[in-house]
């Protein structure tokens, strides 16, 4: 049977994030990729790490990150080590911008749950994104130290796919190449 109530609610949050969305100028898709900026690790800051992230067109993306960069919200810069790749950044402007993230008043209400009920709803909804990822044959984007290929030693945290040393930042940061554990 398939969960209508639930479905209706998600899709009513949904529509209440979305109308809160057009604050201080910017657009939902907009303040979107200001919060994918914020949580995504060093190895996600692509263009193409965005477009896979939001199931977008390389279209909207492009046109999306122009608008944010002209207002001085993000940075565009080539990879030192391929001069193709583009590395995305939040400029202290763009920091500032999601000191004052609308999304944040969602948070409030949150926290009036319990934290058994928090931590249900949590796991609950990554399982949800998880598996619908898994239906779709797109990326999850979970955290890198959820990741199969994430190894803790006494004294560093490795990526064994990408074979390179993690900070603690980076493994606490959602990455496009996690492949849940």
């Amino acid at each position: 049977m398939i969960p209508t109530r639930l479905l209706h609610l998600i899709d009513r949050l949904a529509r209440d994030v979305n109308s809160v969305g057009h604050a201080h100028g910017l657009n939902p898709v907009q303040w979107d990729v200001l919060r994918y900026l914020a949580v995504a690790n060093r190895f996600s800051l692509s263009p193409k790490a965005l477009t896979a992230y939001f199931r977008a067109t390389k279209g909207t993306v492009s046109q999306t990150l122009s608008t944010l960069e002209r207002r001085g919200l993000i940075t565009k810069t080539h990879s030192g080590t391929d001069r193709r790749a583009v590395v995305l950044a939040l400029t202290q402007a763009g920091r500032e911008m999601l000191e004052r993230d609308p999304l944040a008043s969602f948070g409030e209400v949150l926290v009036t749950l319990e934290s058994s009920e928090l931590a249900a709803l949590q796991t609950s909804l990554a399982k949800t994104v998880r598996m619908r990822a898994q239906i779709t044959g797109e990326r999850a984007f979970g955290l890198c130290s959820d990741c199969r290929h994430h190894r803790r030693s006494n004294t560093a945290l490795h990526c064994a796919l990408l074979d390179v040393a993690l900070s603690v930042r980076d493994s606490l940061l959602i990455c496009h190449e996690q492949e849940a554990a």
